[in-house]
């Protein structure tokens, strides 16, 4: 069995030869570059400049090399920038920034910084009649999708799932409406300016919507997975309310999916959304999502089991692996081989899981604790 039929099979919910691995096929699924770097010297592969897979996060392009060796089941292909969009980094007292096509300011310390945060967002304070003169990027931008089909076409030849592992054109409706107004004005606003959110929210959408209308053929029959992202849950609960989310998100993703449905009904729509997030979790479903990830499990109310037991036969469980904030940069090697016992009987039987940790392998993460962890995906995953 390959990985495309490994990865297709328990998405079915059948169990296939073994639990299918997904290591850097997505965004939220992949190693920081400084952990990259010690895990191909610890594999004996040759040094050579390491090429981002995502600026922001500092995430590694994951060689062939390297996914033929662990055996993994998956591989991504990302959209390209926008026209007319260069990154330009300034270096300031101690740091370096950019702007991005959103016009949103990303800011990483020097020198010893491993991501970008957020420093700028455009539409900070302003009320609805500013924010109808913001210039919202194209949604349809030949430049963002130029060569995509070739490259999946390219990357199916190693019979391994192809996946879109980024999002379409907006981060997220929330994620994307946090990042524009800024974290504190935007909780504010949802409160006590609807008619401001409903504004946006609906913009974004629109945005969506038309890029998936528009971008679904460019794709190409290779990719089986698009990615659609969006945290509604933290370490402790829920963002935002229930009915806050009834009321400015969930029309939008019904909306939103059955236009990716409408042009590609094979196509499986891949849900990320982190933390404390059961809450939302029939009504993605309801609004056409067919997997969800993380699965973080250290989360409050993300109890594997009982995620499997009321879940399991509607949508397809990726990740939840290894815990990536304790386990697996700090747990011993037997820590680590029970965790990932653990999770694999809870999650495999039946199918609709594959393998993936639970977020981002993040720099601290040691190449043992790695090979520990997929050692034992290898010795317990198979049927």
């Amino acid at each position: 069995m390959n990985g495309r039929d490994r990865v297709l099979t328990a998405l079915q919910h059948r169990e296939a030869d073994r639990v299918p691995f997904d290591f850097g096929g997505t965004l939220v699924t992949g190693i920081h570059q400084i952990a990259y770097a010690r895990l191909r010297d610890y594999l004996g592969l040759p040094r050579h400049p390491i090429t981002l897979f995502d600026q922001v996060q500092g995430l590694a392009l994951i060689e062939e090399d390297v996914l033929a060796r662990l055996r993994v089941d998956t591989r991504g292909v990302l959209t390209g920038s926008s026209s007319g969009w260069v990154m330009s980094i300034e270096h300031g007292d101690g740091y370096e920034q950019y702007k991005d096509v959103w016009g949103i300011t990303w800011r990483k310390p020097l020198p010893h910084g491993l991501y970008y945060d957020i420093v700028g967002n455009p539409l900070k304070g302003m009320s609805l009649e500013d924010a109808r003169s913001y210039r919202w990027p194209e949604a349809q931008d030949l430049n963002r999708l130029r060569g995509i089909k070739e490259r999946a076409q390219q990357l199916a030849q190693t019979q391994a799932l192809v996946m879109l592992g980024c999002t379409g054109m907006t981060a997220g409706l929330f994620q994307q409406l946090q990042w524009l107004l800024g974290y504190e004005y935007c909780f504010e606003a949802m409160a006590s300016d609807p008619p401001l959110i409903e504004y946006l929210i609906g913009r974004l959408a629109e945005l969506d919507m038309r890029f998936w209308d528009w971008a679904i053929p460019f794709l190409g029959d290779d990719i089986a997975i698009v990615m659609y992202s969006d945290d509604f849950g933290v370490q402790t609960g829920p963002v935002i309310s229930k009915s806050m989310f009834n009321r400015y998100f969930k029309p939008w993703y019904s909306r939103i999916f059955d236009t990716i449905k409408r042009r590609a009904p094979q196509v499986q729509i891949f849900f990320h959304t982190c933390g404390s997030s059961r809450f939302v979790l029939p009504d993605l479903i309801e609004a056409g999502i067919n997997i969800l990830n993380p699965v973080q499990t250290s989360a409050q109310g993300m109890d594997p089991a009982g995620l499997k037991q009321d879940f399991g036969k509607e949508v397809t469980f990726w990740g939840g692996g290894i815990n990536t904030q304790k386990t697996l940069p700090q747990g011993s090697r037997q820590d680590i081989r029970d965790e990932v016992r653990r999770t694999i009987d809870i999650l495999a039987p039946g199918g609709g899981f594959v393998f993936a940790t639970i977020h981002n392998i993040q720099a601290d993460v040691s190449p043992e604790n790695f090979m520990a962890m997929w050692e034992a995906l290898m010795e317990f995953g198979c049927c």
